[in-house]
């Protein structure tokens, strides 16, 4: 039987976009309405919506929500598509790395230069068009989380880092949808959560998850890993990702790269779980990915107060790249595909493509 979260990021609902509003969590489950395209902008920038299929689908709303605005100001069908096309360019600034925020205002830029309906008709497009993505966002992910659970050894204790359960996506999750598939075949699992400095992902929001859904977790802080892997208490480790390259080079969230490092030395599988749409084939490895600098208040203060010296410099990088080496497989919906990643990625995208 699958696993069901209870969870649900993100729903259109009449004429808004309702979202959990994760800088509340785990203080507050509560719910926002976005509505205009920039408040969606701003919901994606800081972080209202975060986790790289959420945000795709965030970001395929926010091109219905300016839809929604320009069909007001009484302009031709020429005009409106134009300027609705410049507004979806806009929206793909609000971040800069996770490549399905170019991927969901791409499907919508293509619906409407397709589309042959009139302006009400291209908004219907659109926002059956961003409804579609939701529900397919939970049925990949559950792909990809029982593709995953295959290789979850019976008993198994998964470490993940930062959050890419189902307040990641529309629902169920990439990471945490491997846990949940694998745990509904084995209630013997369990996971470990890094806290993922700087903004606290694992500890606010995975282990929130976590315990909503009733699957064991054990929070740790980021330097911990090594020290639980040395003395055998961690057998997988399985991430999410924001961008991959087509030689398997990984973005996500910062810290990954040392979890990938410390893993390989003790001979734990590390896997990344990600839908094909968070593969970027038009970069050829990880050093093409921008990597986001976040704000450095984010390092300096929590809840509000000051936790270094006042005035100290601070670099804050929002991600950091894993090499494909240090990567067991990449699990998505289609599949684990393996080394040689340039031949299985792009074999990956011929079946998808066949299906």
């Amino acid at each position: 039987m699958a696993f069901e979260s209870k969870i649900r990021t993100i729903e259109w609902v009449g004429n808004v976009s309702r979202m959990v509003d994760q800088t509340k969590v785990p203080y507050e489950y509560v719910t926002v309405d976005i509505k205009t395209g920039d408040e969606m902008y701003d919901a994606i920038k800081t972080m209202i919506v975060r986790g790289a299929p959420a945000i795709g689908v965030s970001a395929a709303h926010g091109v219905v929500l300016y839809a929604q605005e320009l069909a007001k100001q009484n302009l031709s069908r020429d005009e409106f598509i134009s300027k609705l096309i410049e507004k979806s360019e806009y929206l793909k600034t609000s971040r800069p790395t996770a490549v399905n925020l170019m991927w969901g205002v791409n499907k919508q830029i293509e619906l409407i230069k397709n589309s042959q309906s009139d302006i009400s008709g291209i908004i219907e497009e659109l926002k059956q068009n961003g409804i579609k993505m939701e529900n397919d966002d939970i049925s990949i992910n559950k792909r990809i989380g029982d593709n995953g659970a295959e290789v979850v050894p019976k008993g198994a204790t998964i470490l993940t880092h930062c959050n890419a359960g189902a307040l990641a996506t529309v629902g169920y999750g990439t990471a945490l949808g491997v846990v949940r598939s694998a745990y509904a075949k084995d209630n013997t699992i369990q996971v470990f959560s890094d806290e993922t400095r700087p903004r606290q992902q694992g500890s606010r929001i995975t282990t929130f998850e976590l315990k909503m859904d009733g699957i064991p977790v054990t929070m740790i802080t980021d330097g911990m890993c090594s020290y639980f892997m040395k003395k055998g208490m961690i057998d997988m480790v399985v991430v999410g990702a924001d961008r991959i390259a087509a030689n398997g080079d990984t973005a996500n969230k910062i810290g990954t790269y040392t979890v990938a490092i410390a893993a390989k030395y003790h001979n734990i599988p590390f896997y990344i779980a990600a839908p094909l749409s968070t593969i970027d084939t038009s970069i050829k490895s990880g050093d093409e990915i921008p990597i986001e600098e976040r704000s450095h208040d984010e390092v300096t203060t929590i809840n509000g107060k000051l936790v270094c010296a006042e005035g100290v410099n601070v670099i804050n990088p929002g991600f950091d790249v894993t090499p494909h080496e240090l990567i067991s497989g990449i699990i998505t919906e289609v599949g684990i595909l393996r080394p040689d990643y340039n031949k299985s990625i792009a074999d990956a995208f011929k079946t998808s493509a066949m299906c």
